[in-house]
């Protein structure tokens, strides 16, 4: 019975998945039903006045500009974390799948890390905005035109199915490492499909 247990259990593991987000809000995001206290949303955080999403089946055309409101130092340092969540009867549950790092400005532009993958690497001046990440009022993130499909490659685990979010925190802590009031926290909802 052990020798097919982890069998099993290799078998499963070696075997990857694809999983594509089927949006529920084409504006991408939503306000967290459960953001830490004080939060604010992406929408207070940043103006996406001059951002354009355009959906085309499961393609987003994203393009514009984002500029930044959100009220922190130009010497915090920023943590961020993305957990994804499954709904099931009624309550969101925690899967196995997160992402999280202390310092965000200093791995913004890593290209191994998926906040690259899925976004930074769209942004023009990034030497600016790697220096000045997003610590000041004013600063502008102008996108090249670029399309986005909410795919997870090569996911290794249980199977996932059904309704899903990702909650995605970011929270400026001063030089004490005194977390700022104002953290922001968003998600993204929607169905994953098995793609393979």
């Amino acid at each position: 019975m052990r020798t097919l247990m982890l069998l099993f259990f290799g078998v499963t593991t070696c075997w990857a998945t694809d999983y594509e987000l089927m949006l529920e809000d084409p504006d991408i995001f939503s306000t967290c039903t459960e953001g830490p206290p004080g939060s604010i949303s992406v929408g207070e955080a940043a103006n996406f006045d001059d951002f354009v999403i355009e959906q085309e089946s499961d393609i987003l055309h994203l393009s514009g500009s984002v500029t930044v409101q959100w009220d922190v130092q130009p010497t915090d340092r920023i943590s961020a974390r993305v957990d994804l969540l499954h709904f099931n009867r009624g309550t969101w549950e925690p899967t196995i799948f997160s992402i999280a790092t202390k310092d965000f400005c200093s791995i913004m532009y890593d290209k191994n890390q998926y906040w690259y993958k899925y976004w930074t690497r769209f942004v023009l001046h990034q030497h600016e905005v790697a220096k000045k990440c997003l610590r000041e009022p004013g600063l502008v993130l102008e996108h090249e035109p670029f399309d986005l499909r909410l795919k997870l490659e090569n996911v290794h685990g249980p199977n996932l199915r059904g309704r899903h979010k990702m909650v995605i925190k970011l929270q400026a802590s001063d030089e004490n490492d005194v977390p700022r009031p104002n953290s922001i926290c968003t998600e993204i909802r929607g169905d994953l499909l098995k793609l393979k």
